[in-house]
């Protein structure tokens, strides 16, 4: 894909964020959109910043967990656009929870929207792709799809899936010369709502951590303008790379990782304070 004029992409959690600037800034190169979000304020609020661009724009309120919702809303993009080239599978949410401590209707609610939401997102629009000739996949993982984190193991374990899942998806699509590419993306602390809009449990108490003040805390991370995290991402796409790491963050950790990917678990438990253990007992 040499550019984005007259395209069409659809993005899921286009209602802010990242999937917000990415429509905002494809739209500044003639791609037309189909948007969807489960936020209809939001995604009204992103059609409105739209308004003076010279682009085709068609929403929809989706739950990306739901494989029948997504199935017709990527229908509806090819009827409301006669096509579709790219799928930005951008949404997701966080849960902050000890392994013990989360319960199992937090998990489900996790692994359905940031898992199984991109697994429906590129299954459904894939076949539409394949129509195109010029078709692009785009799957936004995480730094923590990188390196695992403490709290964090089911947000680890569905982004981890994203980058696996993604990565077998672009080998295949290389075999097949189908005219369908694909991007893994792995933000470090990009400035979003996803803090905000993630569910802390109880449970982080076990580990010595205070579950409102660690929402707090994890904000101050988030520094990365998600307008930037989008440009790179859409460069990404036209220089058809495999794996793009946003911010200084995410290639710190994913160097760290490759340096030591045993013992990296030990550094990231010191610098949240939790592993006390003197250094001679490293293992």
């Amino acid at each position: 894909m040499k550019n984005f004029k007259n395209k069409v992409a659809a993005i899921t959690g286009a209602g802010s964020g990242i999937g917000q600037q990415l429509a905002v800034l494809l739209a500044k190169q003639g791609c037309h959109l189909s948007l969807s979000d489960v936020n209809a304020q939001g995604l009204q609020k992103t059609v409105e910043l739209l308004k003076d661009s010279n682009v085709r724009v068609t929403t929809q309120i989706v739950d990306v967990a739901d494989r029948e919702a997504v199935k017709a809303w990527a229908e509806e993009t090819v009827r409301n656009h006669g096509s579709v080239n790219l799928i930005f599978n951008n949404a997701g949410v966080a849960l902050a929870s000890t392994v013990e401590g989360a319960n199992y209707d937090e998990l489900e609610w996790i692994v359905g929207i940031n898992f199984w939401g991109v697994v429906y997102g590129t299954k459904e629009f894939l076949p539409y792709l394949k129509k195109s000739g010029d078709g692009h996949i785009v799957n936004i993982s995480s730094l923590f799809g990188l390196t695992a984190q403490p709290t964090q193991s089911a947000y680890n374990a569905t982004k981890f899936a994203v980058r696996g899942f993604t990565e077998s998806l672009r080998q295949e699509l290389d075999l097949q010369k189908c005219g369908v590419s694909a991007l893994c993306v792995h933000p470090g602390g990009i400035r979003t709502n996803i803090a905000n809009a993630a569910k802390v449990n109880q449970s982080l108490k076990s580990l010595g951590m205070h579950p409102e003040k660690s929402v707090s805390s994890f904000n101050k991370l988030l520094r990365i303008p998600p307008e930037e995290a989008a440009r790179q991402i859409l460069d990404a796409v036209l220089k058809d790379k495999r794996r793009l790491l946003i911010g200084n963050d995410a290639k710190f950790l994913d160097a760290l990782q490759r340096v030591m990917p045993a013992k990296y678990q030990y550094i990231t438990g010191l610098l949240t304070g939790m592993n006390k253990k003197p250094r001679n007992q490293i293992v």
